[in-house]
């Protein structure tokens, strides 16, 4: 059996679109340019569903939201799902996490054998929306339009913070990996939270778009009554009306933005740089949960289907796959099955309630024509979205709204609605056959309201007396580190070393 060590890593609302082919020409990113040059690259890879903790668990688990139960960023994911964690673990893997992933409930390993840091969000059950009150807005922690108004630089933040604890720590695992203590074949997660807002950079990398062509949006912002009904509840849960948006807060949102992509790379370039040092080998997989509009349209964020928000980059670089540009449609719930398919292991046991399939053909030069899944039932909705990207076409459907077809061929931005044109009822008949087909709106409706009125009954009581958070907390056996007096001195010494000899 083959089984590669696999290197994931996995940043937070990085918009697709600037990945046509690995990173866009302009962006300051050499060290994922490198990578993508020896990668098998997804022009066209879409989130399950683009929300932080629905879009992680379905990557994890190869499952949509609606068959998870992960619908927003404050459900739970139960431990009885199997991961890509548990399923490489279970074959001989060692598995361990640096790094954000939403985890809500009380199991935050999902089969991860050591997890290096915190989250940087929290575990329980405070951010479920309420569909039995549309309209109504949690101040607290829904965002608004202060991520743009406040755009900027500073040297440290709380996101900066946290990232550059979940590269030093990542650095660090790589180079005890390599000091062959296991001989299991290991699989390391490492997650960023950026380029997710605020949109405020450190200087080094914000001057590196001061002349940048690309501040300004493709797409002008589209009046609020021009809108289609779900950006128009975006713009009211983000309460959007509120804020005087000029030109200037958007420049510097997205230069931002960019400057974040650098520190990024950045980090990235570390972590490669140490595996490389380290002499050892492994695939490689750069993935984004979901992505960010950054004022195209006038939106920002996530939470809707379109492009800025649902597409993502992703690129495998691996023996078992060709370097090159795949523009068949994809989603990320074909990541665990990918990696299992790598790492010869057998997903047979679960693979019936799997939504997800092996991306390996493609990079073999293969062919595929299942239709991209999408799902949205979180803030901002007041019931759930569907959306089917089925090769030219992305075709959405909600109980509330009237239809959107768009041909993405011809239309890149999604500007014209082609559901209503007689010339396309064809179109719209078939998938919207193949739409129905998968997805009960009734049904999944209900379920959201089952699990969002729970939700709630159970976060009040329990932040009632006396609160046991859920979050998760490092462990570090201080009488196991570096030098003890149960420890032989000389063996310490070369057992830590790598190379030896040298």
């Amino acid at each position: 059996m083959s089984q590669p060590n696999i290197l994931i890593i996995m940043v937070d609302q990085l918009n697709g679109t600037l990945f046509p082919d690995g990173p866009a020409d302009w962006l300051h990113a050499p060290n994922l340019k490198s990578l993508a040059a020896r990668s098998t690259r997804f022009q066209n890879s879409y989130t399950a569903s683009p929300l932080c903790a629905p879009a992680r668990a379905a990557f994890m688990s190869g499952q949509l939201p609606s068959r998870n139960g992960v619908y927003d960023n404050a459900a739970e994911f139960a431990s009885s799902i199997p991961t890509y964690a548990h399923h490489l673990r279970r074959a001989g893997y060692q598995t361990c996490l640096s790094g954000k992933m939403h985890f809500v409930g009380p199991d935050q390993l999902h089969g991860f054998e050591e997890r290096l840091t915190t989250d940087i969000y929290p575990a329980d059950f405070g951010w479920t929306p309420d569909y039995r009150k549309p309209g109504e807005r949690i101040d607290w922690w829904y965002h608004n339009m202060g991520s743009v108004t406040g755009a900027g630089v500073a040297e440290i933040s709380n996101q900066m913070e946290y990232d550059d604890e979940v590269a030093y720590h990542a650095t660090r695992k790589i180079y005890d990996l390599s000091r062959g203590h296991d001989a299991r074949p290991w699989c390391l997660t490492v997650s960023f939270t950026h380029p997710h807002d605020p949109y405020v950079a450190r200087k080094k990398y914000w001057d590196l778009y001061n002349d940048c062509a690309h501040l300004d949006p493709v797409v002008d912002e589209i009046a609020y009554d021009d809108l289609d009904p779900h950006s128009k509840r975006l713009y009211d849960a983000m309460d959007a009306r509120k804020f005087d948006i000029t030109p200037d807060h958007i420049r510097r949102a997205r230069q931002a933005y960019f400057a974040n992509i650098s520190y990024l790379d950045d980090k990235i370039g570390e972590i490669l740089q140490t595996l490389k040092d380290s002499r050892q080998e492994a695939t490689i997989v750069f993935v984004s949960d979901h992505g960010d509009m950054l004022g195209e349209r006038g939106m920002w964020f996530k939470m809707s289907f379109f492009e800025g928000s649902a597409r993502v980059p992703l690129m495998i670089a691996s023996p078992d796959m060709e370097p090159g540009l795949v523009q068949v449609p994809v989603s990320t719930i074909n990541l665990t099955p990918t990696l299992c398919d790598l790492a010869e292991v057998d997903m047979s046991d679960v693979m019936p309630w799997t939504s997800g399939e092996s991306l390996v053909p493609l990079g073999q030069g293969g062919t595929r024509d299942t239709p991209v899944a999408m799902e949205y039932a979180a803030e901002g909705s007041y019931a759930p979205l569907v959306s089917l990207r089925y090769g030219k076409w992305k075709y959405n459907r909600c109980a509330l709204d009237a239809d959107q077809l768009f041909d993405m061929d011809a239309d890149p931005h999604e500007l014209t609605n082609l559901a209503d044109v007689p010339a396309h009822q064809g179109t719209v008949t078939q998938l919207r056959a193949k739409s129905e087909a998968r997805w009960d709106l009734d049904k999944f409706d209900a379920d959201v309201r089952h699990s969002q009125a729970c939700r709630w009954v159970v976060y009040e009581a329990l932040r009632n007396g006396n609160y046991y958070p859920w979050d998760y907390q490092p462990l570090q056996k201080a009488s196991e580190r570096y030098m003890r007096n149960h420890m032989d001195l000389n063996i310490l010494e070369d057992g830590q070393r790598f190379p030896r000899g040298e």
